[in-house]
């Protein structure tokens, strides 16, 4: 697919979602966050595909899946890492064994909530839009905490914004709802944190139809297992930089 040209027009109608869901020791969680997006609602004609990607986990994550697995009511794909190399490299995992017609990234610690699928996927079934960002700062409720980590992410969304001519309020969101034909020819190279704005600018180099909605959050403190750090912030820099500079495609 040519980036200079414009999606939309006559998509093929959308029968599956594929669920991508990166985990990194979450063991406390992972059992609720598989049930919850389980029984998540779709719209009607909608099948879901759950794909779990174990990026090594050394805290009994990955006996826990196996468990769960095992279950016959809980049906899902698990991949597994055998050494830890960060989300965006577990995404591109899950992403290649992903075969629903859209991608929904859900990460696996229950910040966000699967009840707001219908919500996230109407834009793309309405034929309005090829990617959906779940915005967090849209009006939706939010535990309220850690505001320099706040002032982080409206820093990294605009100086994104800057250089991909997007007006979004919250590129570091998890929830990324994506046709899966846009990753056909994208050569996404970011293994942590750096995935966000990698996928945000290949999204706007391709010309997509982005929208945003409003989602609630339940955030986590970082004694409660928060994993993102300063550190991938300027990790997030240089990769804004580099797709969009030096490696535009």
């Amino acid at each position: 697919m040519s980036a200079a040209t414009p999606l939309g027009g006559d998509a093929p109608p959308i029968r599956r979602v594929s669920i991508v869901i990166p985990v990194f020791n979450e063991r406390e969680t992972i059992g609720e966050l598989l049930s919850r997006v389980a029984r998540a609602p779709l719209p009607a004609g909608i099948s879901r595909e759950l794909v779990v990607v174990d990026d090594a986990s050394s805290d009994g994550t990955r006996d826990r899946l196996h468990e769960l697995a095992r279950a016959a009511d809980s049906p899902f794909v698990l991949l597994e890492q055998e050494v830890n190399r960060g989300k965006g490299a577990a995404l591109r995992r899950g992403f290649a064994a992903a075969t629903g017609d859209v991608v929904v990234i859900q990460d696996a610690d229950l910040e966000y909530d699967p009840n707001e699928y219908p919500a996230l996927l109407a834009p793309i079934l309405e034929g309005k839009a090829d990617v959906v960002y779940g915005s967090r700062f849209l009006g939706g409720p939010h535990r309220v905490l850690l505001y320099w980590h706040y002032v982080g992410n409206k820093a990294l969304t605009t100086f994104s914004n800057v250089f991909s001519n997007l007006n979004l309020t919250d590129m570091e969101t998890c929830y990324k709802v994506f046709r899966r034909d846009l990753l056909d020819g994208m050569k996404l190279r970011s293994d942590r944190f750096g995935i966000e704005p990698e996928l945000t600018a290949r999204f706007a180099q391709r010309r997509a139809r982005i929208y945003e909605v409003p989602i609630s959050y339940h955030g986590r403190t970082y004694a409660e297992g928060k994993k993102i750090g300063w550190r991938d912030g300027f990790v997030a820099i240089w990769t804004i930089l580099r797709v969009n500079l030096w490696d535009a495609r």
